[in-house]
């Protein structure tokens, strides 16, 4: 889906302008003011000239103005239309909602303001990805299919390999290994994912599998690379949409006609050293080349190379022209794993990121009753792999190997995913070959110390009490070290009911250098609809009020008790 990166802002009235800075102020580069003589004029204007157009205005007056032009327009070229009342209720799309990325820009608006987004395309309302919102080139009867989609029909998918895209739905089912095989099938596929020509679907997506490696001369002309990479792209049979990027040699970075060529198809310009490129086999090697960059080849092992990610295969070798020389190949999609921290349990506190990964998953791993918090924000078909307590290191390698497969994986935790919890055994399996996202959230010490108010304003750390994966040894060598240094103790896994003295233990050592008032902050549930808190001191403590639903922060020597609420001072004094 697009990101509108130049919006038009149209207001006329104070309200309404009060709006229009406050989203310049948000996004100062993106944003624009449109100024003119009437509203409908300064709509006209950004029609014209924006990525996306947001009136304060009535919608009905927004469609009057620009119905004339939507009618001589082109959709594939219209901007995003948005329009959001005054008090900000409401921000409606009303035009480009997934091409020209309304929908989305509508989100982030009223993420800022508050604002309710009012989705009105089919897609969205189902839960289901639109084919034109999925970044590729869709190509066919896409209304038709995607109805079909919408009313539960069977559709069938023909592909060429696994690619990470969201859940297209419970409908759709993959009938082939191969798109390429598909179209000489008995039975046409309603999908097919290929960088094919000859692929025959009724839609037809384009993948970004493809990578065009480029040699050329001093003073190359755009116009003959463009030439000679479109003759040998339609010759092979191969989709130009498809190209992800064109590659050289690094001493080519800068060459004029290269960098104009890129900039026409919109790619990027992927440079690699000549020692790299010199490293690939390929079947043409120059030594005219070598003599000239120091690599027998540029354009083969460019294309090979790709953008560094991964190693491609030579699907069409060196061709020339007077200047340029091109070659193609193919690379195989990367896996995604996303490893998204849930926060500690209240929906308020998942954060949008959160809620965009696992929309943007086909496949979501996970604890079972962490599942079940966020099920209702899944796409529908979204294969769900779960499993009880006690299986971290099996669903860490599920994660893994199913985003090895090209899946788009989404592997949750609680709270930050990162801090006792997912990410580490997910990415100590992980290797090179997939592309890993972290989606931080909310600690549950975060959530606990802003319930016990600020405990954590100085220097403090984390420490898990449970002996299952450290030794208990190792865990008091730690405690000793975090009393003598005086520092705020956030304790994970406190106490269960296998596991009843260690927390009695911790708070033994702890008083051996801290005075007995120093004030203890228990908060079990965080942020849930049953949240409890209470605060007590090292000589006061009853640790059998405390399980593993509780967090506990035993203050520092500067610790204090003040109006109810457990303050660490940092001690700000500025100095001359």
């Amino acid at each position: 889906m697009t990101t509108p990166t130049r919006i038009g802002v149209i207001a006329v009235t104070a309200a309404g302008r009060r709006t229009a800075e406050q989203l310049r102020l948000a996004w100062p580069e993106r944003v624009e003011a449109i100024q003119a003589d009437s509203g409908a004029q300064a709509l006209r204007d950004a029609f014209g000239r924006c990525d996306a157009v947001v009136a304060v205005m009535a919608a009905g007056a927004v469609v009057r103005v620009l119905a004339p032009l939507i009618a001589a327009g082109d959709k594939a070229t219209d901007p995003a239309v948005l329009v959001i009342d005054e008090t900000h209720r409401f921000v409606v799309p009303l035009l480009g909602g997934h091409a020209a990325g309304a929908n989305r820009l509508a989100g982030e608006i009223a993420a800022l303001t508050g604002a309710q987004p009012v989705l009105t395309t089919a897609t969205d309302a189902a839960g289901l990805p639109g084919l034109d919102e999925l970044g590729w080139l869709a190509h066919g009867d896409i209304a038709g299919l995607t109805r079909r989609m919408l009313d539960g029909e069977p559709v069938t998918l023909a592909t060429d390999a696994t690619w990470p895209l969201p859940s297209l739905g419970p409908a759709v089912t993959t009938v082939t290994a191969g798109a390429e095989e598909a179209s000489t099938a008995d039975v046409r596929p309603d999908l097919a994912i290929s960088d094919r020509t000859d692929a025959d679907a009724t839609v037809v997506l384009r993948p970004p599998s493809l990578v065009a490696g480029m040699g050329a001369s001093r003073g190359v002309p755009a116009d003959e690379a463009e030439t000679l990479l479109r003759d040998t792209l339609r010759d092979a049979g191969l989709a130009i949409e498809s190209l992800a990027a064109l590659a050289t040699a690094d001493v080519k970075a800068d060459e004029p006609g290269l960098v104009e060529l890129a900039r026409r198809l919109g790619l990027p310009l992927v440079t690699h050293p000549a020692d790299r490129l010199a490293g690939v086999t390929v079947p043409n090697p120059s030594e005219v080349v070598r003599q000239a960059v120091g690599t027998p080849s540029v354009a083969e092992a460019a294309a090979v190379l790709g953008t560094g990610r991964t190693s491609g295969t030579l699907l069409v070798p060196k061709r020339a022209a007077a200047m340029s020389t091109v070659a193609i190949a193919r690379h195989a999609p990367r896996g995604r794993l996303a490893v998204v921290g849930l926060g500690p349990g209240s929906p308020q506190t998942l954060t949008p990121a959160a809620r965009d990964e696992l929309r943007r998953a086909s496949v979501v791993v996970g604890l079972d009753q962490y599942v079940d918090q966020i099920r209702h924000l899944l796409r529908p078909g979204t294969r769900i792999l779960s499993s009880g307590l006690g299986q971290e290191e099996e669903r860490a390698h599920t994660a893994v190997a199913r985003a090895r497969d090209g899946h788009a994986v989404a592997l949750i935790g609680s709270g930050d995913a990162g801090v006792y919890a997912m990410a580490s055994p997910a990415l100590e399996a992980a290797d090179a070959g997939i592309d890993v996202v972290g989606v931080p959230g909310v600690t549950a010490a975060l959530a606990a110390a802003s319930v016990l108010g600020a405990p954590l304003g100085h220097d403090h750390c984390y420490l898990s009490l449970s002996d299952l994966h450290t030794p208990w040894p190792a865990i008091e060598r730690r405690l000793r070290a975090v009393a003598e240094a005086d520092l705020v103790l956030v304790v994970y896994n406190p106490r269960s009911a296998k596991r009843d003295w260690q927390l009695d233990r911790a708070l033994e050592l702890l008083a051996e250098h801290r005075p007995p008032h120093t004030p203890i902050g228990v908060v079990r549930n965080a942020t849930r609809p049953d949240q409890q808190s209470w605060l007590t001191t090292l000589a006061d403590a009853d640790t059998s009020r405390v399980d593993m639903y509780c967090l506990v922060v035993v203050g520092s020597s500067t610790s204090r008790i003040v109006g109810g609420r457990m303050v660490t001072p940092r001690g700000y004094r500025w100095m001359p």
